[in-house]
Formats: C-alpha cells, sequence, structure tokens
C-alpha cells in the first residue's frame, strides 16, 4: 500500500475530533439535533484550519443512518469517508471556475439523491468562480431543492459576492492555537510513535501560523529521518531560528550592539525562514521583556514603551511590505531606530 500522508491519515472524522474550531462544530451539531440544517453553508478562514473536514463531518452527520451521526459505520459514513459516495460531490473551484461547469451542476441538482437523504455540494475555494458563474449558482442557492444543501468554502472572503454570503450560514474558521497545534501533534506522535521534544513541535506549531494541515505537513518530513523532532532539527530542516538567537538580538538592541544585529540579520537574510515567523517570534520576545520591565526596570536599557512601540512598528510594517524590497532590510531599519543616539 503506498504511503498516506499525516495529515491524511489524522483527519478528523468527527466533530469531537476537530481541533480549534469548537464555535463550529457546538453550532452545527446543536443544528443537527434539532433538525435545522440550512440549505447552504459558507466556511471562511485561513488554509489548513479544517473548512473541508468540518464540510465531510457534516456531510456525513445529516446522511447518517446510525444512532450518534457521524457514527463512521453505517454504508454512507464509510462511502463518504473513503470519497466515493454518489451524492456527495466536491469540486473545485480554482479548476472548475466557469459558467459551464456550474450549469451542469446545477443541471443535476434537481435530480433526487441515490443512497443518502442529502445530495451534498462542497465546493471549495469558491472565490475562485467567475461572475458569471456566481450569477448561475446565486439561482439556485435563491431556491434550491429540499434535497440539496451546498458547503462552499474559501481562503478569501472578500471575493465572494455579497449576494451569495447573504444567502449562505456563515462561519468564521480561527487561526489555530500554537497550543492546539502542539497538542494534536503529541498525539499523532504518540500514535506514530515518533519522538519528540515539546521545543521541537513547539517550533513547528510557529511555523504553521495557525494551519493544523500545515503542521503534519512539516511534521511528516521531518519523522522520515528518523530523529528525535527538536528545534533544532526544525530550524536546520524547515528553515527556522531559535528562540535564544531572537532573545540574542533582542539583547544586543539593549545593549546597542549594533554589530551582533548586524551579524543576526546576515544570517537571516541568507537563511530561508519566512520573515513574518521571524517577526512573530520578536514580538513574543519584545512582549515578555515588557512585562518584566514594568516590575523590574533594571533589566533592559528599553524600556517599556520601547518594548510596545517596537511591537506595534512590526506589526505595523508587515501589512507595507514590497514583495520587491528584501523584508529584512525593512525590519532592521525599524529595530536599529531604537539603538540609543
Amino acid at each position: 500500500m503506498s504511503y498516506k500522508a499525516l495529515y491524511r491519515t489524522y483527519r478528523p472524522q468527527t466533530f469531537e475530533d476537530v481541533a480549534g474550531q469548537s464555535h463550529v462544530t457546538i453550532t452545527l451539531k446543536n443544528a443537527i439535533k434539532e433538525n435545522r440544517i440550512a440549505h447552504a453553508y459558507l466556511f471562511a478562514g485561513p488554509r489548513g484550519t479544517g473548512k473541508t473536514t468540518i464540510a465531510k463531518i457534516l456531510a456525513k452527520a445529516i446522511n447518517c443512518t446510525g444512532d450518534h451521526p457521524p457514527c463512521n459505520e453505517c454504508p454512507n459514513c464509510k462511502a463518504i469517508t473513503q470519497g466515493d459516495h454518489p451524492d456527495v460531490i466536491e469540486i473545485d473551484a480554482a479548476s472548475n471556475n466557469g459558467v459551464n461547469e456550474v450549469r451542469d451542476l446545477i443541471d443535476k441538482v434537481k435530480y433526487a439523491p441515490i443512497n443518502a437523504k442529502y445530495k451534498v455540494y462542497i465546493i471549495d475555494e469558491v472565490h475562485m468562480l467567475s461572475q458569471s458563474a456566481f450569477n448561475a449558482l446565486l439561482l439556485t442557492l435563491e431556491e434550491p431543492p429540499e434535497h440539496v444543501i451546498f458547503i462552499l468554502a474559501t481562503t478569501n472572503l472578500e471575493s465572494v459576492p455579497i449576494t451569495i454570503v447573504s444567502r449562505c450560514q456563515r462561519f468564521e474558521f480561527h487561526r489555530i492555537t500554537d497550543k492546539d497545534i502542539v497538542e494534536r501533534l503529541k498525539f499523532v506522535c504518540d500514535e506514530e510513535n515518533i519522538k519528540y521534544e515539546d521545543d521541537g513541535l513547539k517550533e513547528i506549531a510557529i511555523l504553521a501560523d495557525g494551519g493544523l494541515r500545515d503542521a503534519l505537513s512539516i511534521l511528516d518530513q521531518l519523522s522520515k529521518n528518523e530523529e528525535v523532532i527538536t528545534s533544532t532539527l526544525v530550524a536546520n530542516e524547515i528553515g527556522s531560528i531559535s528562540n535564544k538567537k531572537i532573545e540574542d538580538l533582542v539583547q544586543s538592541l539593549g545593549e546597542n550592539d549594533i554589530l551582533n544585529i548586524e551579524k543576526i540579520f546576515d544570517e537571516l537574510q541568507s537563511s530561508n525562514l519566512n520573515y513574518k515567523v521571524f517577526v512573530k517570534k520578536v514580538i513574543e520576545v519584545l512582549s515578555n521583556l515588557g512585562v518584566k520591565l514594568l516590575t523590574s526596570p533594571e533589566v533592559s536599557r528599553l524600556s517599556f514603551d520601547d518594548c510596545k512601540n517596537l511591537v506595534l512598528e512590526l506589526n505595523n510594517i508587515l501589512m507595507k511590505i514590497n514583495i520587491s524590497v528584501n523584508p529584512y532590510t525593512l525590519i532592521k531599519m525599524v529595530m536599529l531606530g531604537y539603538v540609543e543616539k
């Protein structure tokens, strides 16, 4: 049997298994329990946060013939899990975004389900549909057959026409917290007999930036080396920077050590570390330092206001970085502005 990626192997199969989206799962479970199923749902949020996973769980739950939906034991649940149920249709709008594809979908909507109670259409990256395709879909969303449910998923809600949004029950998916990601990674590591250190999993969570799928993909890549998952391994294999190095940078800033600041930024320039991950780590260290300064002002030349203002500037610069400009050059100049003149 061919190898199956960890994010597929450990894809949640029940609402309880989903990490970090309890505000969505609880609402959907209650709606199913009270038989208040909407005709269209819109799941919006960052990639890798469980939108299509919950869409499939919802499709199973409303078509489950077991006692506790989804039971994952009845024929409908098993077929949907395997991806070969005739009444659950998944469509990637990125590659099927034309009006002809949507019209073909609409023509088939009128036909009753073959084996299930509901025919479910899961349209991923729905924002990629053309305007004419959206117009065609709108007609069906206004007066859909009772046996049809649409689940639209998007990572770019702003590009979905308000006419579509207003006809759906909308759920906002949040970035999954580092804590929740680490807990899930520990579970997977224990199941797969992967050795790890907590700092290594925390580093993966930071790099994943709120996406559990990305975190599992990173773990998958590292686990093939059969080494212990440590922060050093993550830094060397994936491209990261140790917390000690970040603390060294902030300390150098407090000591006016321009040479060491330049040295650290030279290392960053030659690495493949995403500057957003770097800024996130710097902000965390500055925040911790700011708290210490409130009770022990002598721990650094920097003041609480310096830490606060630098955090705000770094966060602000992320919104303004032009891809034609080296981001580390801009970040370095902002930080050097806090060297004592």
